[in-house]
């Protein structure tokens, strides 16, 4: 009946001083009771998990638009990744794994359909700009609806932190958060070059060789090798990151990424129909608001806002039926058949 309160105490004797502890938590927007028998951050992650917007993560694109073959990434099993990542990261810093666990899950659940090409789109489109980051705070502190309207998913301060600050310009709060941020551009890298192999964008002499002879030549030797240079290097404290060295390997690799599959490959060549496809849905809603859905709390949101809202929650089959649904002509659609 009391396990929470034995995990919380455990906590201390455990995690590494400078690891975020459960208790020390700044707590929720709202007041809860706090579970008999999970701590808040585990809380957290359960919530997370058990959101819709988490489920509809397995319908969004992460690199590969639409793909034909059944192994290429999602937006759902990059998150799952990262998560596996950031866990053993921050088992071997002894960190608290709940709240990087719980981070790791969230940080992606604002994402667009049709993955950063989405993004770009509603980011030209909506007054103020959209950076998935922010949304992804703003879907669970508002539109993932759990029990008090408007209140969203009433996470903590920690992991709301973390998922506003997992990419740009912004720093974690918690060690926990910063392992996230890492984690996650860890992932990307090694699973985009992946899927790039298998679609044959890329070949495996293309890849830089420099690179290869520091992290290794298979997926899992560059991720292993990753992970043991944060964990050498963030071990003394201090904010986690890779080594000097590290890094500028990370950074060669995601540079030869933007240019050989990010920019101008066959991975994105259904991109420039994205641009008209998800604008003239975005100008439809303006045009129809009574066709939005409602959010409690969020009535005093302009409707450039709630049109974004309800395109960035969009899978990539859903936005596809809408457009249909508003622009092919039934008889058209029903003959084709």
């Amino acid at each position: 009946m009391f396990a929470r309160l034995e995990q919380e105490e455990e906590e201390y004797r455990r995690l590494a001083p400078e690891a975020m502890k459960s208790r020390g938590s700044r707590g929720r927007r709202f007041p809860e009771e706090d579970c008999p028998f999970r701590t808040r951050f585990q809380r957290d992650r359960d919530r997370i998990i058990h959101s819709k917007a988490f489920r509809r993560l397995k319908h969004k694109t992460q690199v590969f638009i639409a793909p034909e073959g059944d192994h290429y990434r999602t937006r759902l099993t990059h998150t799952l990744e990262v998560a596996q990542i950031a866990r053993t990261i921050a088992r071997l810093l002894r960190l608290n794994e709940d709240l990087t666990e719980a981070v790791s899950l969230g940080h992606d659940l604002g994402h667009t359909p049709f993955g950063h090409a989405g993004e770009e789109i509603l980011n030209r489109l909506v007054p103020g700009g959209f950076r998935h980051q922010e949304q992804s705070l703003r879907v669970v502190d508002l539109l993932e609806p759990y029990q008090l309207p408007g209140a969203g998913l009433n996470l903590t301060w920690e992991v709301r932190d973390g998922i506003k600050n997992h990419t740009g310009t912004g720093r974690p709060a918690t060690r926990e958060g910063e392992t996230v941020h890492l984690a996650d551009r860890i992932a990307y890298i090694n699973h985009d070059i992946d899927d790039a192999l298998r679609a044959g964008i890329l070949r495996r002499e293309d890849l830089p060789g420099d690179c290869l002879a520091v992290l290794g030549d298979t997926h899992s030797q560059r991720i292993s090798r990753m992970i043991q240079d944060v964990v050498q290097t963030s071990a003394g404290g201090g904010k986690i990151r890779l080594s000097p060295e590290g890094g500028a390997v990370m950074e060669k690799l995601r540079q030869f990424l933007f240019q050989h599959v990010y920019t101008g490959s066959a991975a994105k060549k259904e991109e420039g129909k994205l641009q008209d496809f998800l604008t003239r849905l975005y100008y439809f809603y303006l045009k129809n608001p009574g066709e939005l859905p409602v959010v409690p709390g969020g009535e005093e949101d302009t409707l450039e806002r709630r049109a974004a809202d309800y395109l960035a929650g969009m899978t990539d089959h859903y936005a596809i039926a809408d457009f249909q649904r508003r622009f092919i002509p039934k008889v058209w659609m029903e003959w084709n058949e």
